[in-house]
């Protein structure tokens, strides 16, 4: 059964080689999502990671491998096997890979979903998921268009929802997020929203009494990162 999630968010600056120098908030960020990930590893050596990729919904064995050569750094990282690197692996899986390896997990297989899954359709792949003797780790950002230094014109819209997003993590509030509303976290950039909708199926189907602890939440550069883990305590 699962008893222990992690979710952080999958930007690129999480590849200590991509940046020159890593400013104090790209540290904080990236400190917190090894905590995260290294509280996964302390439940469970095998992960299943959830993410969210146009090519949804596929899964990647551990045998699959990547490279950040794309994003300018030729850094490889596999999920778990010796495969031969995949140019075109998906953003999300990388990093599934690359925070696997940081934080010794043994596998960490990964399962895209695709942007507009059904809420329905993510909360039955939680119940699925329950049952399992894994670590979960789920990959989402927050709203990308929360101020002036955002990629997309900011939006008044953004900051309730990151609002709602983040002490949802933090209280471990299954109801918020299934009222997260596909179409408008599509607006507002919240690519992660159904790997975050599968979080209510597992909870559900776990029962029990979990604890949240929100290590990381903030917008650095115009995009909100969460960073949180909900342990399963009776």
């Amino acid at each position: 059964m699962i008893t222990r999630v992690a979710v952080v968010p999958y930007p690129p600056l999480l590849v200590p080689e991509l940046t020159v120098r890593a400013d104090p908030e790209t540290a904080r960020l990236r400190g917190a999502c090894l905590r995260a990930v290294s509280s996964l590893t302390e439940s469970a050596a095998e992960w299943v990671a959830l993410g969210v990729d146009q090519s949804g919904p596929v899964v990647l064995g551990p045998d699959a491998a990547g490279t950040f050569e794309g994003f300018g750094v030729d850094v490889r990282v596999t999920l778990g096997g010796a495969g031969t690197p995949d140019p075109r692996l998906p953003l999300p899986a990388l990093i599934a890979g690359l925070l696997r390896e940081q934080a010794g997990a043994r596998s960490a297989t990964t399962r895209l979903l695709a942007p507009d899954t059904p809420v329905d359709e993510c909360q039955r792949l939680g119940t699925e998921l329950a049952a399992e003797d894994i670590g979960l780790l789920v990959l989402a950002d927050g709203t990308n268009r929360s101020d002036e230094r955002s990629p997309y014109p900011p939006d008044e819209r953004a900051k309730p929802v990151d609002e709602q997003i983040r002490a949802a993590l933090a209280d471990v509030d299954t109801n918020a997020l299934l009222a997260l509303e596909p179409e408008l976290c599509a607006e507002l950039g919240v690519a992660g929203r159904a790997a975050l909708q599968v979080l209510p199926g597992v909870v559900a189907a776990s029962g029990g009494t979990w604890r949240g602890d929100l290590l990381y939440s903030a917008t650095p550069y115009g995009v909100t990162y969460h960073v949180a883990t909900w342990t399963r305590t009776a």
